[in-house]
């Protein structure tokens, strides 16, 4: 019997029946008001009178009003390049121990986001909050004494003058409590590997040492970790390698796109937990199995507010209209689509974090990530969001009977007319004229303001078909493997230039 493992799962149980928390909306107006008292001395604190926003009978919206957005950029040239060049008390108390770097979308020069002690606590805690809700999935006790294997990018992080540099993953698996040791897998040694293609070898090699009972990373770069470890053992699944797997906690991108092809590599399905996590913070994880949505972690050192998705508030840079309206988590509505707004307690302040969410139960705080505000297409009024793009791959999917995780497209114009052009990473023997009309018939369904355009400015569909490997040797060129990779969805015209040369290197 897993008598350490019925131990601590009857202490999940407890403390999940025993804990009650406070409403998400006081969370969150006690968060607000948390975060201008600590900050109100720094430059920026003073700079928009957090004393005085601190006075007023409502704090929240006199923070909406006195504060504008930020992008990156804005933040960073205004206030972070002072914190960077060794400043104190910029935008938070003091000054970080890291900065996390971040590339978000592939090709995009690194930003880097401060990390203080204080956000790597809030990351901690919103960790032990996930494993809290596994009391609500059903897990077998013995679940709890096995290995967790953690992919991510390298612990060994970068001395930058005072600061230590690295993506998000390496800081936060650098600072796992000492209890956790024990259980974290691949290992300090082999997680310090810089070389990508080197720690998946390693990991291989090493992979029947290891008693694993769950999965963490990026969905892409943990399929290409899997088939190797089953290639090197010429198994038929990782099952055979790891039998005791049970869970997979997903993060960085959504997970669905990469369902299918995830499953196929499993001799049994696994329960898969969603998680939010950013290089800005952990905002969120699946918290129920009956649903795939994530709870915002709304009591937790981050202030969320959210902008309605209307193309005329989004700038062409992706940067908001300074005249665009902000809700409170007590105004928003289930099923609209969101732009994401977060103050958190390493200084980032109404910062736009580029994502796009919808809300599946308000009273619950839970969302789903529906796209990003980069990734959204509105050439000759066609008002493509990212969302709706995923699910016509899904209908291609289900109705082709084919895996699409990964895809890109762009408005082209070919004489004097404009037509979207596809480019899926997918194997198939269906041709790309069948598939350009499937998808453009499920489209027009989807989105009336694109069977709008269709019918008058938007001439046509064409669709190319590529295998997934060169979505990922894309990836690779643009960052280091295994790295937080948001794979640009749509292109610009430049950019399109560019991938567009690469797949004709690659012979493709």
């Amino acid at each position: 019997m897993a008598i350490l493992g019925s131990i601590i799962k009857t202490a999940i149980d407890l403390r999940d029946a025993i804990v009650s928390e406070k409403s998400q909306v006081e969370s969150q107006k006690e968060v607000l008001k948390s975060l201008l008292e600590t900050a109100k001395d720094t430059a920026f604190g003073k700079y928009y009178g957090f004393s005085k926003i601190l006075e007023a009978e409502d704090i929240q919206k006199e923070f909406s009003d006195k504060v504008p957005y930020f992008d990156y950029h804005q933040m960073e040239e205004k206030w972070w390049v002072k914190t960077q060049e060794g400043l104190e008390d910029i935008t938070w108390p003091g000054v970080p121990t890291y900065f996390a770097r971040s590339s978000g979308t592939t090709g995009k020069t690194s930003k880097k986001i401060p990390v203080t002690d204080e956000m790597v606590e809030t990351i901690r805690n919103a960790g032990i909050k996930q494993v809290g809700a596994l009391a609500n999935f059903d897990v077998q006790s013995d679940f709890f004494e096995k290995e967790i294997m953690m992919l991510g990018s390298s612990t060994n992080l970068e001395e930058q003058d005072q600061f230590l540099e690295g993506e998000i993953s390496g800081i936060s698996a650098s600072n796992i409590p000492f209890w956790f040791r024990g259980y974290y897998k691949p290992g300090e040694e082999i997680a310090q590997m810089e070389d990508w293609d080197e720690k998946v070898e390693t990991i291989a090699k090493r992979a029947r040492e290891w008693d694993i009972g769950a999965l963490s990373g990026i969905p892409s770069w943990m399929e290409l970790m899997m088939k190797k470890v089953i290639e090197y053992h010429d198994a038929k699944n990782i099952h055979e390698i790891w039998p005791n797997l049970q869970a997979y906690t997903s993060g960085g991108v959504a997970f669905q796109p990469y369902e299918k092809s995830f499953n196929q590599l499993l001799a049994h399905p696994i329960i898969i937990i969603d998680t939010y996590l950013a290089s800005e913070g952990f905002l969120a994880f699946q918290n129920r199995p009956e649903t795939t949505a994530m709870k915002l972690v709304t009591d937790n050192g981050i202030y969320f507010e959210f902008v309605p998705f209307n193309p005329d508030y989004i700038n062409d840079d992706g940067s908001l209209s300074q005249d665009a309206p902000a809700l409170t988590l007590e105004e928003v509505e289930v099923d609209t689509d969101y732009v994401l707004i977060i103050s958190t307690v390493s200084g980032a302040w109404r910062y736009l974090i580029g994502d796009t969410i919808a809300f599946t139960d308000v009273e619950k705080a839970e969302i789903k990530i529906t796209g990003r505000t980069k990734f959204f297409l509105n050439v000759v009024g066609s008002q493509l969001s990212v969302n709706k793009m995923e699910a016509a791959m899904r209908e291609l999917e289900e109705k082709f009977d084919i895996k699409i995780p990964e895809f890109t497209l762009a408005a082209v114009k070919i004489d004097d007319e404009f037509y979207h052009h596809w480019y899926l990473g997918t194997d198939t023997e269906i041709s790309d004229k069948k598939l350009a009309e499937a998808l453009d018939n499920a489209l027009k369904e989807a989105n009336k303001n694109y069977a709008v355009a269709r019918s008058k400015a938007l001439k046509g569909v064409k669709v190319s078909t590529v295998s997934l490997e060169v979505f990922q040797e894309w990836s690779a060129k643009n960052k280091k493997k295994g790295g937080q990779v948001k794979m640009e969805k749509v292109m610009g015209e430049d950019k399109f230039a560019e991938w567009e040369e690469f797949v004709k290197q690659l012979g493709v």
